[in-house]
């Protein structure tokens, strides 16, 4: 009996401090993730196609994010998914998933490590999509 109750209450701690780690985690991923500034921004999205029918668009917006910008022009679509909007088409043209082509998203010749849903914009920031074939 007496090293049942003994099992439990190291069960109980564990849960415990389960419960801790996770919330400091999750305080952590809130204070470092990329934030949106607000106002009014002007950015510029180029659009590079593999026929050569490359477009460039200027946007001013109050979006904070990427995606509302790009929403806002309704340059893109996609599909949801649980980590953001999945881009399937830009400007009409969409992805041929057969030729395995994919939309690639940079920002002044670097690619994104964040989707549009969580890519903080700037005033002056310059963006590429780049309809890429190949995985």
């Amino acid at each position: 009996m007496e090293n049942q109750k003994k099992s439990s209450k190291k069960v109980v701690w564990a849960v415990v401090g389960l419960v801790i780690v996770a919330a400091i985690l999750a305080g952590v991923y809130f204070l470092f993730a990329p934030k949106g500034s607000a106002g009014e921004k002007t950015i510029t999205v180029e659009v590079v196609t593999l026929d050569g029918s490359d477009t460039e668009t200027t946007i001013t917006t109050d979006a904070e994010f990427l995606r509302g910008a790009l929403e806002q022009e309704n340059m893109i679509e996609g599909t949801e998914s649980d980590y953001g909007l999945f881009v399937t088409t830009v400007n009409g043209v969409t992805a041929d998933d057969s030729k395995e082509q994919w939309w690639c998203f940079s920002k002044d010749g670097v690619s994104l490590e964040t989707g549009v849903d969580s890519t903080p914009i700037a005033d002056g920031d310059h963006y590429e999509i780049t309809l890429t074939e190949g995985y």
